[in-house]
């Protein structure tokens, strides 16, 4: 994902996981259990893209549903 800023573009090391239509980010991780690094990661992407929707899942839990964690701006 590049960052534009003041209408310099800056090619950085964002990569977001999967973009669904421009509207929501998901934010894909196998790990023992969330932290709040993940969800600043996810937050970033989200405010650097404007784009206000977006799912943290961690496929590392019996349940999926107990591993997705849905943020809104």
């Amino acid at each position: 994902m590049p960052i534009r800023y003041k209408d310099v573009y800056l090619d950085s090391g964002y990569r977001i996981d999967i973009l669904v239509d421009n509207v929501l980010i998901l934010e894909l991780k196998f790990v023992e259990r969330i932290e709040g690094i993940h969800e600043a990661q996810l937050l970033t992407y989200m405010k650097l893209s404007r784009i206000p929707l977006g799912l943290l899942i961690n496929f590392n839990v019996r349940v999926l549903r107990y591993g997705i964690k849905r943020f809104v701006l």
